[in-house]
Formats: C-alpha cells, structure tokens, sequence
C-alpha cells in the first residue's frame, strides 16, 4: 500500500520513517498533490508546504484526490492550513495547531511559516514559527517560568515580526529594547533550552501515527460526498502541472519496493534509438485518455472489476497464477501492482464505454497516418475475389484444410511467429469477438491469399501456402494453392 507524506523542516525524513514507512516528498508546491494522485496512493499525508516564491498546492487538486478515492491527511505547518479550510470536505487534520485553525483561534499564515535551508541541508529550520513560540510561552507560564503579562509581551512582540526574523535571539533582544523586565527574560532564557515545545513536529509525529494505524488493517478507499466539477479553470490548471514526476530525487522509497525503475529521460531515449517512439507515444495517449475519462466519471474500480483486469492481463502476458503475475511485475519493476490493477480496471472500463466511438474513429485513424488507401482496396478486392469464388463465409472443409494447418500457415507463415498457446485469449486480444471470428477470417484471407497473384497483394506481400504435411511434395490442399 502507498503512502506519500509532503515533508521539510517540520521533521526529518528519518525521524518520519521512525514512525511511518511511506515515500517522504519535499515541502508540497502546487501541482504536486494532483500529480501524486496519478500515482493512485491509499493516503496522502501533507506536512511542510511552499508558499510566497514558489505557489502554493491548490484546495481543488486536494478535492480532486479524495475523490480519486485517495485519503488526505493535514498537520503541523501548510497541511494544518488546507485540512482547516477543506475539512468539511473530507480532509482529515490532526494536532492542536490544526484545531486552532479549526476553531479560528488562528487565521494568518504567518503563524506556521519559516525560514529554511535547502533540501541539500535537509531543509532546516532558520527561524521559529509562530505557533512554536506561542505554545512555548504558555508552557514557560504553566511552569512559572514567565508571567501572563509577559506571554502577552512577547507574542505581541513576536507576531509583529516577518516570519524570517522570528528566533529567540532576536525576540529577546527585541523585548529588552521595548522594555520587558530583565529578570523575565532571563528567566524565559533559563527555561527554553529544556522547556521550549515544537508543537508543530508533535503535530507531525502525531499524524503519521493515525495514517500508520488506519493503513496497518489497510483502510478502504476514501468516500466523499461532492461531485468534483471539472470546469476550464481546473482543466487549465491540470495542464499547467503536467505529469511530470514528482521529485524522485528527494523522495525516500518505501521499505520492499521493486527494482529501480529507469530515469524517464533514459527510458525514452531507449525508446527513440529503437524506432518504437511513435508506438509507444500512442499507446500511452490512449491510455492517458482512457484513464482521464474514468476519473472525469469517478469511476472507483470495485474488487471485481481489478480481479477481472488482472486475469485478462495474466492471459495476455501469458502467465498462469497469482505468483507468475507477482513475478512478472517484478521482472517489470512494477512497484505498486495493486495501482496498476486499479488503473487496469479504469482503463478496461473505458475500453468498454467508449468502444463504439473508437471504432467509429479507426478510419480517419488511417486516412491520417496514410494507410487508409493500401488496406482500403486490399479490402474491396477481396471481397470481390470472395464473392467470385462464392467463399463469402467459407468453412474448413469448404476450404480442405485443418485447423492445425491453417493456423500454422498464418502464424508461421504470414506472421512470421509462432502459433499462441492460447488461440481463444489472441483472438480477442487481437480484436475479434471470439476464437471462431478468427477462424473465419484466416480462412477467408487464406482463399484470397491462394486466389491472388504475388502482384495483386495489395499491403501485404508476405503469403504462402500451409506446411505440406502429406510426405508428397505437395500441401494435400486444392491445387492452385500459393
């Protein structure tokens, strides 16, 4: 099951993996929250968040994932934030920093926001957030460490501040100047390096907990009770983020995932040396479309649908059981095959809704690659040279053949490969109805085949007869075969 949490100087990578194994991402930014969600996680945890200089994560690509089916979680800093503003809607947050915003005790942004370093410095902190002095002054209160006038002191001193100059130093110095009792800054001095409280990490280690309860059962997917709108702007938006991956550079893999998958600028340059570019491209628009359209209609693959998805792929890639499919998405580094099926069942589900439609394209289809013409009148003439023979809809013993020698000839022969194990699982892979649908139309190209000359082969050259298999030098079929 995979977790994503959004994380920087709120807590470290290692202190989080402490408490939860999930891949850890950088502080979130906008767009990364959507692009997650491609990845179909059980959960999305957000902690630590960009914001002025670089855009902050959008409310509607959090909306957008929970009604993926995917579970949002919120704490601490810019996760505290959104799960105060979304929580009608279903975001779940944790910790006090989230309830005082629930409550509207607390409202500016400014009250989580700090200074930190790079992610090559694993983004530490360079000043002191709001609500960490807060809870750190009512602590140094309960403990007698600091009086009620003078809490009220330094908060107002502190919130006046930009967020970047908020430290203890300078708030101490800064109280001195505006006139604070010496002996209470003393005292609050003597109390921080045992007393001062990081609400914000307690808030943190506090929600990677729950999402580690929730998911240690594996919780079902997320139920909302919106109807997410895909309008222009969102569609505009959605655009703008790209699928683009998410910062793998930084991002902390899951305990027992697969092998390395390859860097996608790699893989793509492997693709192009090989000619198969082009192909690819278009079958991953397909399916980029096919999986769009189900999310558009919030299609949520039942258990049936992701059961059937994984047998028909098991047929089509030739594997028997559970462990040969477990071993083949090991051998193609498949680090979430639960999200494959998932998808598997969104995509086929599309397939099947849209399939009259995609039919209905697959001349225009041709006409724009130019192939229409070459297989149009390769068409038109064998039903012309059918019709002549009156072998329209022939059958084995019209044509005298058996079934084994036909399927050798156009396997071997005319497709240069080897005969599937599995002739009723090819065929509708390779878009007939059924097993006997092939059969019809291999006889029928097989007459034509034998009725036409090797210059009449309109867009396809490549013909023969069947093996001889009499031991007479000859087929054992009506002369006149190719």
């Amino acid at each position: 099951m995979r977790i994503y949490v959004f994380i920087g100087p709120t807590l470290s990578v290692e202190e989080a993996r402490a408490e939860l194994d999930a891949i850890y991402l950088p502080p979130v930014a906008q767009g990364d929250v959507y692009r997650a969600s491609l990845e179909r996680p059980a959960a999305i945890g957000i902690i630590d968040g960009y914001f002025e200089r670089v855009p902050a994560v959008w409310h509607k690509e959090i909306l957008f994932a929970m009604s993926q089916g995917i579970h949002v979680f919120g704490s601490a800093s810019m996760g505290a934030l959104r799960a105060a503003e979304l929580a009608t809607f279903g975001m779940e947050g944790i910790g006090a920093v989230y309830e005082a915003f629930a409550r509207s005790e607390l409202e500016d942004d400014d009250e989580v926001a700090v200074a930190h370093g790079a992610a090559e410095d694993g983004y530490r902190a360079l000043s002191e957030a709001m609500v960490n002095i807060r809870a750190t002054l009512r602590a140094a209160v309960a403990a007698g460490a600091l009086t009620d006038a003078a809490r009220e002191a330094l908060e107002r001193i502190a919130k006046d501040l930009f967020y970047t100059e908020r430290t203890w130093p300078h708030l101490l110095k800064r109280a001195l100047g505006e006139g604070l009792p010496k002996e209470q800054v003393e005292s609050l001095l003597a109390f921080l390096p045992a007393g001062r409280l990081n609400q914000k990490r307690l808030d943190a280690i506090a929600m990677l907990r729950v999402m580690r309860a929730r998911f240690e059962t594996g919780a079902g997917p997320k139920e909302v009770r919106y109807q997410f709108q895909h309008t222009e702007a969102w569609e505009q938006a959605r655009r703008a983020a790209g699928r683009r991956p998410l910062d793998a550079g930084s991002a902390q893999p899951a305990a027992g995932a697969a092998g390395d998958a390859a860097p996608y600028d790699a893989l793509v340059e492997e693709l192009m040396v090989a000619d198969v570019y082009a192909r690819v491209r278009d079958g991953s628009m397909t399916r980029a479309l096919a999986l769009e359209i189900a999310r558009q209609h919030n299609v949520q693959a039942p258990p049936e649908a992701i059961r059937n998805a994984a047998e028909a792929l098991c047929a089509e890639r030739g594997v028997q059981d559970e462990h040969g499919l477990r071993r083949w998405a090991t051998e193609q580094r498949v680090d979430d095959l639960e999200r494959l099926l998932h998808d598997e069942a969104q995509r086929r589900w599309a397939e099947a809704m849209f399939g009259p439609e995609a039919a209905e394209a697959i001349p225009d289809h041709l006409r724009v690659s130019g192939e229409y013409g070459a297989f149009a009148e390769r068409a038109l003439d064998k039903q012309r040279a059918l019709a002549a023979r009156g072998a329209t809809r022939p059958s084995l013993a019209d044509v005298g053949v058996s079934e084994a020698d036909l399927f050798r000839w156009y396997f071997e022969e005319r497709l240069r490969g080897a005969v599937p194990a599995d002739l009723a699982s090819h065929a509708r892979a390779a878009g007939f109805d059924d097993l006997d649908a092939l059969r019809r139309a291999v006889l029928r190209e097989f007459l034509y085949v034998r009725a036409s000359g090797p210059g009449a082969r309109a867009a396809d050259p490549a013909a023969a007869a069947p093996p001889d298999r009499s031991g007479s030098g000859r087929s054992g079929l009506p002369s006149g075969s190719a």
